[in-house]
């Protein structure tokens, strides 16, 4: 008889980071709420997370993370000036936010790492499968990974993890798995072990764990046996390896392969470029932008 497995509906979302690759810009605004274009980043991954179906979101905050919390309220003040304007637009864009999802918080307090912050939403997760969304990484929406990733735990049941091929100079920036076949997917493995910031000559493959899961609720009492790892911090990673072995209870773990648009927010350049990219991508920007870019690169190879 076929498991009937429970729907997923909730995302936790950890974001109580400091943020000090970007200081001095976050030292008073949260690094989830540095825009990209006309958005902060932390709204992509909400909307990702609603796009896959996921209504129930969960942010693991820290201390002066009040303006996430704002961002994603209802603003009257500003909506009845708007209102008085007749700015429907811009009135439709302020209330997008707030009405995206129901929002919940959690402080975590002291900050000791991601598997800590995930751990603390297990009063509000409870026994359900969640999806754990990274803020770093904006999935490009035209590239559905996080519902391939939930398809993929509703087959196969246990945790799945993102994958991603990345350099070898880059792989001790991740989390790395080793992985086998599953069969006809060729964009799902069986992970089968996994080794947090490895260097390449420790790396057993190329492929990063990159900012998205699906877990089992029984990472979290895994997670509360896991010692601190890496920087004195309890390493999701860790806990992760611990389900990928074939007779744990909350296994097994999978992944799914992803070589679609992906944007790395949590590095300078990277934030850079990905302004560029979905600006150059958008239709009320794209076009005057990209003239411009190209006029500036013209002139810059010139000079």
């Amino acid at each position: 008889m076929t498991q009937v497995r429970p729907r997923i509906t909730k995302a936790v979302i950890p974001a109580a980071g400091l943020g000090t690759r970007f200081l001095p810009a976050t030292k008073a605004t949260p690094k989830e709420m540095l825009p990209v274009v006309d958005k902060p980043a932390i709204q992509y991954v909400v909307e990702e997370a609603v796009a896959a179906g996921l209504s129930d979101v969960l942010m693991v905050t820290g201390r002066n993370k009040r303006p996430l919390e704002d961002h994603f309220d209802r603003n009257y003040e500003l909506e009845e000036a708007l209102t008085r304007k007749g700015d429907a637009s811009r009135l439709a864009r302020v209330r997008e936010s707030s009405d995206l999802a129901t929002m919940h918080y959690v402080r975590q307090g002291d900050p000791r790492g991601l598997g800590h912050a995930v751990l603390c939403a297990e009063p509000h997760v409870a026994d359900q499968p969640f999806a754990v969304l990274l803020g770093d990484d904006l999935i490009d929406p035209r590239d559905p990974l996080l519902t391939r990733m939930i398809e993929t735990s509703e087959r196969y049941g246990g945790s799945v993890v993102a994958l991603m091929e990345v350099p070898p100079e880059q792989i001790h920036l991740y989390g790395c798995a080793a992985v086998e076949k599953t069969g006809d997917e060729s964009d799902i493995v069986r992970v089968t072990d996994l080794v947090e910031k490895p260097t390449a000559a420790e790396a057993p493959s190329a492929y990063a764990v990159i900012g998205r899961y699906v877990l089992d609720p029984a990472v979290f009492d895994v997670l509360k046996q896991t010692p601190p790892g890496r920087s004195g911090e309890i390493q999701l990673t860790d806990a992760l390896r611990e389900l990928a072995r074939a007779d744990t209870p909350g296994g097994p773990v999978h992944g799914v392969l992803f070589d679609g648009r992906r944007y790395d927010t949590g590095d300078r350049g990277d934030y850079l470029r990905a302004i560029v990219r979905l600006a150059c991508e958008r239709e009320d920007l794209g076009p005057d932008f990209r003239a411009w870019l190209r006029r500036f690169v013209s002139e810059d190879m010139q000079a």
